[in-house]
């Protein structure tokens, strides 16, 4: 790392005095230059404390949620690159100068850790699955230029960290980095490193299945934000289908008999493919909506320069 290169180390933390003073000592010995921010998030016990005595800048958030903690954190820290990463220290910090430069040589704007099991203990089953299939989701969605999008250990650019305006509020803020950088087709890369298991006495804040239906409801979020033509369009095609399988019978019995049955049916028909229409009308306003919004995003990240050496 050079010493003019500004590089913050971004750790939001929820009761993890167990392992804190160990990850910020970690980071410490691995980017000596770096400033190192714990962000406490309304802790009950001695983390703010002991990551203090182990030398992080601390600081507070008093909104729960981990979504909340990261925008406090791109919002108040300048740096030219920013590290984030858990304090449950269930990453290797020693992997975060070989990010940092691949980061710097390569002028990539997100570098994300692809998390390598080296105990099987560090994932639950359940974790894995869902980690799986909503990364399946997203590359589905959005594109297959990310993995492991619920990693919590990555390098970003300054004009990353400037240019995402996060709504998320807990864990989901994940896949709204993911999102953000595939949908600007930000340049990124993977680093893969070492996942071990929390230390004994520490706890997961993740809750499976409360925490995956808010971040499926956030794919479904940004699905609309994001692709509203594909997804209005979807939706038209839905109507229109149920239409036709309501409106065929009765047209070849009108063709028949000259009369009109299940007159319900038909009103019915009818309205299906008004409603079909005005999905695909607000699809193409919103999509133009969503355009421009992606062009003010693009030109907020392109008033900041990637640093050089």
């Amino acid at each position: 790392m050079t010493n003019d290169c500004r590089v913050a180390v971004l750790i939001p933390c929820h009761n993890e005095a167990i392992a804190i003073g160990k990850v910020v000592m970690d980071f410490r010995t691995a980017l000596p230059d770096a400033e190192i921010y714990v962000y406490d998030n309304k802790s009950d016990d001695d983390t703010s404390t002991i990551a203090r005595e182990a030398g992080a800048i601390v600081r507070e958030e008093e909104l729960i949620g981990k979504g909340h903690v990261v925008r406090r954190m791109f919002r108040d820290i300048e740096a030219d690159f920013y590290i984030l990463v858990d304090g449950d220290d269930t990453y290797d910090a020693a992997l975060a100068p070989i990010m940092l430069e691949t980061a710097i040589s390569g002028q990539f704007d997100l570098v994300n850790c692809v998390r390598k099991e080296i105990h099987n203990d560090a994932y639950r089953p359940a974790h894995r699955m869902g980690n799986a299939i909503l990364t399946g989701i997203v590359k589905r969605i959005f594109g297959d230029r990310v993995q492991d999008i619920l990693s919590g250990y990555k390098v970003l650019s300054q004009r990353f960290v400037k240019s995402i305006p996060i709504l998320s509020k807990g864990f989901d803020i994940e896949t709204e980095i993911a999102v953000h950088s595939l949908e600007l087709y930000l340049p990124i890369a993977h680093v893969e490193g070492d996942y071990r298991p929390r230390p004994e006495g520490s706890f997961s804040k993740l809750h499976t299945y409360r925490d995956g239906i808010r971040i499926l409801k956030l794919i479904a979020t940004l699905l609309v934000h994001e692709r509203p033509l594909s997804f209005f369009s979807l939706l038209a095609l839905f109507c229109i289908v149920l239409a036709l399988i309501l409106a065929i019978p009765i047209v070849i019995y009108f063709l028949r008999y000259g009369l009109v049955p299940r007159i319900p049916s038909a009103v019915l028909a009818t309205g299906l493919v008004i409603v079909a229409m005005l999905s695909f009308m607000t699809g193409l306003i919103f999509s133009a909506i969503a355009r421009g919004r992606r062009e003010s995003q693009l030109l907020a990240y392109l008033q900041l320069p990637f640093w050089h050496r």
